[in-house]
């Protein structure tokens, strides 16, 4: 079942890169009180989640802030190794992004956002998305129909809609 507005994000543990190696993050205490956006993509260096998606999600960085948005996360079905590295190369660190693995898509299959693409070597990996949750709850989704587009799912479409 997919997540619609007004669901609780479900609980689990992502990975990120911290000062030791690998750490878990834990959503559930991540989302508590908070307002987050999440954006999820296919991957990791793929050419429009590095091209669009992530780059929607640096110009919009500030707008975000202005609402109140205390995190802007990025998730793909990616190591939390690749995950720091992308974050790293695209400039989206340095501008205030967290990139988190979700390795196993546990997440992604739980919110009901997996698909598997085999002729371009895709097994459960993300479709791409975008959104806004208070304390957990949804409540803007954007779902992109195409996994190559880049439009709803984009940072400056989340934020007209917030």
């Amino acid at each position: 079942m997919t997540i619609s507005p007004g669901d609780t994000l479900p609980t689990a543990n992502l990975l990120h890169i911290g000062a030791e190696g690998p750490e878990p993050v834990d959503l559930g205490t991540r989302f508590k009180g908070r307002k987050v956006v999440i954006f999820g993509l296919p991957g990791a260096f793929t050419r429009t989640c590095s091209a669009a998606h992530v780059p929607s999600f640096i110009r919009t960085k500030a707008g975000f802030e202005a609402k109140g948005v205390d995190d802007i996360i990025c998730v793909a079905v990616n190591d939390p190794f690749v995950m720091h590295a992308w974050g790293e190369s695209s400039g989206a660190h340095a501008a205030g992004l967290t990139f988190l693995a979700d390795a196993g898509a546990e997440f992604t299959k739980a919110i009901g956002m997996d698909f598997t693409a085999p002729a371009v070597g895709f097994y459960d990996r993300s479709v791409r998305y975008a959104l806004y949750a208070e304390d957990g709850v949804v409540k803007v989704l954007h779902r992109e129909e195409s996994p190559g587009v880049c439009e709803a799912s984009a940072g400056e479409a989340l934020l007209e809609a917030i």
